[in-house]
């Protein structure tokens, strides 16, 4: 009766009844392993196909870069020369410029080169989503390009040497702003509307100072832009990261890996020419 009464209370099971159990255990823990090797597996999945996207986005930056880079050098060294007799114009610092750098530099045709990067941008923003991937890249390529033209003129107001020195410390700093972005656990997103109305700010107070040209003005943007977009740099990072896991097809991938190229480019190249009013050496 007693005996009885522990079996129907769960007390003194049968060898029968224990080992039922153990084996239903035993498949519970294997289950258990199942799924958590399963969940380690898809993790392992998710990060290396963030890493390749990722990766993808900053290799498409960096040779944007390098285009800017070497279209600006080239225009230069079309624009300036060191002999009197190519010489068509000499600036005040003693720079002297070719044909190309007179109409480059001291006609109508500046405002031109200026502005083109800036309406190639809106291009881009506008149609990339009826793009191929293919048709996107070459779009931001011409971009870049662009923007070496557009920035060739800070070789003939800055030595190369501050222009390389300051390219190098503002690599160094976005590098470790873009690894903050990427790691943190901390949502950054209350960030962006601030810094995105510190941008148009920023556009603003250097209308305002083309007319008033005022140091004191330019040191102020100067130094609220290099703060601006060192966040915006971290932000744009976290944001890039967080597109990823929409779990887009290929297309859309790569569109997205573009525009994310073209919005951390854009970071690095304004944190730049901030930087360089504060570090470069004027001619």
């Amino acid at each position: 009766m007693l005996e009885s009464r522990q079996r129907r209370l769960g007390f003194g099971l049968t060898p029968d009844g224990a080992e039922a159990t153990e084996e239903t255990m035993s498949d519970f823990r294997n289950y258990q392993t199942r799924m958590a090797t399963a969940g380690s597996r898809i993790d392992a999945s998710i990060d290396e196909g963030l890493r390749a996207y990722m990766l993808k986005v900053y290799n498409l930056m960096a040779l944007g870069l390098v285009i800017t880079g070497l279209a600006a050098f080239g225009t230069m060294m079309l624009a300036t020369t060191n002999d009197p007799a190519t010489a068509v114009a000499t600036m005040g610092n003693g720079k002297m410029l070719t044909s190309l750098g007179v109409a480059l530099y001291g006609s109508p045709l500046k405002w031109v080169v200026m502005l083109a990067p800036i309406g190639m941008v809106f291009f881009l923003s506008a149609r990339i989503q009826s793009m191929s991937v293919s048709g996107a890249q070459t779009a931001f390529w011409v971009f870049a390009g662009l923007m070496g033209l557009s920035l060739s003129s800070i070789f003939l107001v800055y030595t190369s040497a501050s222009i390389v020195q300051t390219f190098f410390v503002t690599a160094a700093a976005f590098g470790a702003l873009s690894l903050f972005g990427y790691t943190t656990k901390r949502d950054l997103t209350a960030m962006g509307s601030f810094l995105i109305m510190g941008v148009f700010g920023i556009l603003i107070a250097m209308v305002v100072n083309i007319f008033l040209q005022s140091s004191a003005l330019q040191f102020a943007i100067s130094a609220i832009g290099v703060l601006v977009f060192a966040g915006l740099t971290a932000y744009d990072t976290q944001k890039i990261k967080e597109m990823y896991f929409d779990g887009d097809d290929v297309l859309v991938s790569g569109r997205k890996a573009i525009m994310g190229a073209l919005t951390l480019y854009l970071d690095f190249i304004n944190l730049f020419s901030f930087l360089l009013s504060f570090l470069g050496n004027r001619e």
